[in-house]
């Protein structure tokens, strides 16, 4: 399993759009409204990093999101 977080930025006004989006993507298990540098941030996770990689390319096409942030969580072993 992979997991990790995208920080979202959006077009003032579509922070509620944005999380309804991300709600229904298969691979996000959490999508959170955000007070401070991000205006919403998910919380992705998958089988593995191609997969991960493919959610955080759809997520930064989505329409009104203006920038991203992308953090890997490493689980050392």
């Amino acid at each position: 399993m992979h997991k990790g977080f995208v920080l979202l930025n959006c077009d003032l006004g579509a922070e509620e759009y944005i999380v309804d989006e991300l709600k229904q993507m298969e691979d996000v298990s959490n999508a959170y409204l955000t007070f401070g540098a991000y205006d919403v941030v998910a919380e992705i996770e998958t089988d593995g990093q191609e997969g991960f990689e493919k959610a955080v390319s759809i997520i930064r096409k989505l329409s009104r999101v203006v920038s991203t942030m992308t953090l890997n969580v490493i689980n050392p072993k």
